[in-house]
């Protein structure tokens, strides 16, 4: 498999408000990110991590440093083009779903693909093939509130896969699950990266980390510390795959 890098962040900084009230919630953060390769970050609460997320996946332009995603430096793209980037590259997996309800579960997947301007017939098919992934081919035409929260869950990571996204954040994805619905939707995730995709994860679980090949570790904004899996399986003994 190519060890290509799908994201790279170079001295990342994210600053709100000037002056003495002025608050750093990233500072120099350097990270990349290749395919077939699952990271986690893991820090205290208001350590930086939704906040490294956001800028990784384009929702938020940093105060200074670079983010390159597939080679494209988004602070050379236009706003329209980063919305662009983020339909045709970028899956985002959330805690609260956030699927719409009006929808069923193979539009709420196929919605990114028709707002790219693909015809409803190839959208569709690629919807099943995502829904079929995670084990839901027989759920299209129902609603969210129709299913349990593991499986809306998983159409939202169908939704995150279709049309071969390479990179995938996911944001405390098994927050609002059980155990064992939580560990399902963690080796789905494991699966699609596996598969050739590239994989942010942001928990504060250390047996959901362990499902990373590597572990990033923030605090006040900063990369303090990172781990690899065969180092990680010793540091979270007991919490393996």
């Amino acid at each position: 498999m190519s060890a290509e890098t799908v994201l790279r962040l170079v001295g990342v900084t994210q600053q709100y408000g000037n002056g003495a009230t002025a608050v750093s919630a990233l500072s120099g953060v350097d990270l990349e990110v290749r395919r077939g390769e699952l990271v986690a970050v893991m820090g205290a609460s208001g350590s930086g991590k939704s906040t490294l997320l956001a800028i990784a996946g384009g929702l938020a332009r940093p105060t200074t440093g670079e983010v390159v995603i597939e080679g494209a430096f988004l602070s050379e793209q236009s706003a329209a083009e980063v919305a662009r980037l983020r339909r045709r590259s970028l899956g985002f997996v959330f805690q609260d779903f956030n699927l719409i309800p009006t929808l069923t579960a193979i539009e709420n997947v196929t919605l990114p693909l028709e707002l790219d301007g693909f015809r409803t017939r190839v959208a569709r098919r690629a919807g099943k093939d995502a829904l079929q992934s995670v084990g839901l081919a027989d759920k299209l035409d129902s609603y969210p509130d129709d299913l349990s929260g593991g499986q809306q869950q998983r159409i939202a990571i169908a939704r995150a896969v279709v049309g071969g996204r390479r990179l995938i954040l996911a944001d405390e994805p098994t927050g609002a699950l059980d155990s064992v619905t939580g560990e399902l939707v963690l080796r789905m995730l494991r699966g699609r990266v596996d598969a050739g995709a590239a994989g942010i994860l942001v928990t504060h679980e250390a047996r959901h980390a362990a499902f990373a090949d590597r572990i990033v570790f923030l605090r006040d904004g900063r990369i303090v510390d990172e781990t690899r899996r065969d180092d990680a399986e010793v540091l979270l003994s007991g919490t393996g795959r």
